[in-house]
């Protein structure tokens, strides 16, 4: 199926009224994305938490302030230099695992946004993330900091950072993927580019 829209506004109404799962039932809103839609470097989480759900947007909460500082640590602002998107864009019930099917519907409004944003880079956050979009086999701590392609995309699967909270012994290889991203970006898009 082919999701029609040409504009990331297009596809949000469509998504807004999407009933394609039960998850639209169970949560208070949808969470579609945000940040610069001419991003060069697109992060993509497995979806809202309750934080995420009470304000419609994608990580603002605990996990939210940590990838806002990983972000700065590497010379990006959530709103100007990436945009942050979900697997599922409604919050499955007590947090839990977004189902395949869930996954599936969801999807294709997901690949949607990455045509739309065209992004160079993509971040997958945290083992659904990683199944949802490259195999739903893929282990995300044997493929974590290994540079992946998807439909001619640069991919970094690395650790969740909700993860880091729970473990923070994650934290320096979870660094060291984004200091990766860091040097792509460089290579790629801004030789200049700072921290």
């Amino acid at each position: 199926m082919c999701i029609k829209a040409k504009s990331l506004e297009e596809l949000q109404d469509k998504v807004l009224n999407c009933r394609a799962c039960q998850l639209r039932q169970t949560c208070n809103q949808v969470v579609f994305g945000e940040g610069d839609p001419d991003a060069n470097i697109m992060l993509i989480g497995e979806g809202p938490g309750e934080e995420e759900d009470k304000k419609g947007r994608p990580f603002v909460g605990r996990a939210g302030k940590l990838l806002d500082s990983i972000l700065a640590e590497n010379g990006f602002d959530r709103f100007e230099d990436v945009y942050i998107a979900n697997i599922v864009k409604c919050r499955p019930p007590r947090n839990r695992i977004p189902t395949p099917e869930e996954r599936g519907n969801c999807l294709l409004h997901l690949y949607k946004q990455i045509e739309i944003i065209q992004p160079e880079i993509i971040i997958l956050l945290g083992a659904t993330a990683l199944q949802g979009l490259i195999d739903p086999l893929a282990k995300i701590t044997k493929q974590r900091g290994k540079w992946l392609s998807w439909r001619g995309i640069w991919v970094m699967p690395t650790y969740h950072p909700a993860a880091l909270l729970r473990n923070p012994r994650l934290k320096q290889p979870a660094s060291e993927d984004f200091k990766m991203v860091f040097e792509k970006y460089r290579e790629l898009i801004d030789t200049k580019h700072f921290y």
